[in-house]
C-alpha cells in the first residue's frame, strides 16, 4: 500500500510508476475514491456531532418536564441519514481499499525500465564455471542413478512435481537447512521457526493477495492459507505493533517448508526436483529504519553471496527490470546459480527491498521516545537457501567421472565429513 498523500497530492508519481512498470491501474479511479472517502468522513463527522447536540438537547427537554417530540422526530431523521451515510461511507471505503491494495509499489530510480528478463542487468559474476573430461548428467539422471530421488512414487501418492528425497540426499537437503542457520545466526539473525499456515489478512498485509492465489493453496473451508515463503508469516509477525526504534533493525532468519502451485511452469523443469510445489527453505526478513533500508539490501545481498561462495556454486547477480519484479517490491536483485547439467544460470535467490509497502498494509511501525510521532518500517526480504535448487546445482556442478557428486567443503561437518555420495 503506498502513502494516501502521495496519491493524492502527487499522483504523476504513481502514473510514472506505472508506465516503467507497464501496467494498467485505475489510478482515476482511486484517486476519485479517496477524495469521496475524504467528503464522507467530513459528512458522518458532522451528523455524528449533530446527533450528540440533539440527544443532548432531548435530555435537558426530558429533565425539564417538557414536550420532546418535535426533537425525538428530528433524532430519528438524523439517525436516518447518518445511517445512510455510513452505509454508502463503507461501500466507498471497500472500493478504495481494493484498489489501495492493488496497487504495486514504487520503483527505485536505479532499476532498469523494460518489459521482461531481458531488460534485467547483470551486476556480476562469481566463480569458475566447471568443466568436465567426461559426458555430464543433469540432475534427474544423477538422482536416478545414485538412488536419491523418487519422481514415479511420489507422482502415485501426490500427483506432479512431488518427490521423495533417499539416502544421502536427505541427510545433505539437512545439511544445508543446518548449516544456513549456522550461517545466519552467526551474522546475527533470530532464528524463526514461522507457522506454516496464515489467515487472509496476514497474506493481504504481505502480498497482492489476487495476484498470488493463483500461486499458493487454500485450506478448504478455513481461513487458511499454506505458506509459500517464511517472508509472509514474518512480514505480520509484529502486524498492528509499534516497535522501539532502538530494536531496529531486527534481522530475522526464517526456517520453513513452501508451498506454491507453480501452475504455468512448464518444459523441462516439470521433471525432477527444480520447480516443485513443496521444498524446504530459509529466508532473510528485515524490518529497517527508513534511513538504512538502501543499505541493508545491500548486506543482505551479499550475505546470500557468501553463503554461495562457501558452498563453491557459481552464480550471476541479476538487477531485475520494471517488468520481471514482483509489484510489492521497489527493487529486487537475483542470484542465479551456474548448473551444468543444464547449461545455463538458474535463480537461487531473490533479495527485494519493499520500502513501507508492506508495513503500511500491515500498520507496522516504530518510534525512539513514547511521546514521539511514529514512522512506518521497511521490510526487506531474501531467499538464502531453497534446498531443493541448491541440490540441484550440488549435483550437476559436483559429480565426477564415476558417478558420484562431491559434497562442498562447508556442508562435510555436516555430513560426518563425508566427501561424496
Amino acid at each position: 500500500m503506498l502513502d494516501p498523500k502521495l496519491i493524492k497530492e502527487n499522483p504523476q508519481i504513481i502514473q510514472e510508476m506505472l508506465k516503467a512498470r507497464a501496467m494498467e491501474f485505475d489510478l482515476d479511479g482511486l484517486i476519485e475514491y479517496d477524495q469521496k472517502r475524504r467528503e464522507f468522513i467530513i459528512k458522518t463527522d458532522e451528523l455524528r456531532k449533530k446527533k450528540n447536540q440533539v440527544a443532548l438537547e432531548i435530555s435537558q427537554k426530558k429533565k425539564k418536564g417538557e414536550d420532546a417530540s418535535l426533537i425525538l422526530e428530528e433524532m430519528k431523521n438524523v439517525s436516518g441519514k447518518l445511517s445512510e451515510l455510513e452505509s454508502e461511507q463503507e461501500n466507498i471505503e471497500k472500493s478504495y481499499s481494493r484498489l489501495a491494495l492493488t496497487i504495486p509499489n514504487l520503483v527505485h530510480k536505479s532499476v532498469p525500465v523494460g518489459a521482461d528478463e531481458n531488460a534485467n542487468k547483470e551486476m556480476k559474476k562469481w566463480g569458475k564455471i566447471p568443466e568436465f573430461d567426461f559426458k555430464i548428467n543433469d540432475h534427474i539422471d544423477i538422482s536416478e542413478n545414485l538412488d536419491l530421488v523418487d519422481l514415479e512414487r511420489a507422482a502415485k501418492v501426490a500427483g506432479a512435481r512431488f518427490y521423495y528425497l533417499k539416502n544421502d540426499l536427505v541427510r545433505l537437503n539437512q545439511s544445508l537447512i543446518h548449516y544456513g542457520l549456522d550461517f545466519l545466526a552467526k551474522k546475527e539473525y533470530s532464528l524463526i521457526q514461522p507457522p506454516y499456515m496464515i489467515n487472509r489478512e496476514s497474506m493481504e498485509g504481505a502480498v497482492i493477495a489476487d495476484d498470488f492465489e493463483e500461486v499458493i493453496y487454500k485450506v478448504e473451508e478455513e481461513d487458511l492459507y499454506m505458506i509459500g515463503t517464511s517472508e509472509h508469516a514474518m512480514a505480520a509477525m509484529h502486524a498492528k505493533e509499534i516497535i522501539e526504534g532502538k530494536d531496529l533493525p531486527l534481522r530475522y532468519a526464517g526456517v520453513s517448508p513452501c508451498f506454491r502451485k507453480e501452475a504455468g511452469a512448464h518444459g523441462r523443469d516439470q521433471k525432477g526436483i527444480f520447480r516443485v510445489h513443496q521444498f524446504d527453505k530459509i529466508e532473510q526478513f528485515v524490518f529497517s529504519r527508513p534511513e538504512d533500508s538502501w543499505n541493508e539490501h545491500e548486506k543482505m545481498i551479499s550475505v546470500a553471496e557468501e553463503f554461495y561462495q562457501n558452498l563453491e556454486i557459481p552464480y550471476r547477480v541479476m538487477l531485475l527490470s520494471t517488468g520481471d519484479m514482483g509489484k510489492v517490491s521497489a527493487k529486487t536483485y537475483d542470484i542465479e546459480a551456474w548448473m551444468s547439467g543444464q547449461n545455463a544460470y538458474r535463480e537461487i535467490v531473490s533479495c527485494s527491498n519493499c520500502l513501507d509497502y508492506q508495513a503500511r498494509r500491515l500498520k507496522i511501525r516504530f518510534r525512539d521516545k513514547t511521546n514521539e510521532e511514529t514512522q512506518y518500517v521497511h521490510t526487506l526480504n531474501s531467499t538464502l537457501i531453497a534446498t531443493s535448487r541448491i541440490l540441484v546445482a550440488l549435483m550437476e556442478n559436483g559429480q565426477t567421472k564415476d558417478g558420484h557428486i562431491k559434497i562442498p567443503h562447508a556442508l562435510q561437518s555436516y555430513m560426518g565429513n563425508q566427501k561424496e555420495i
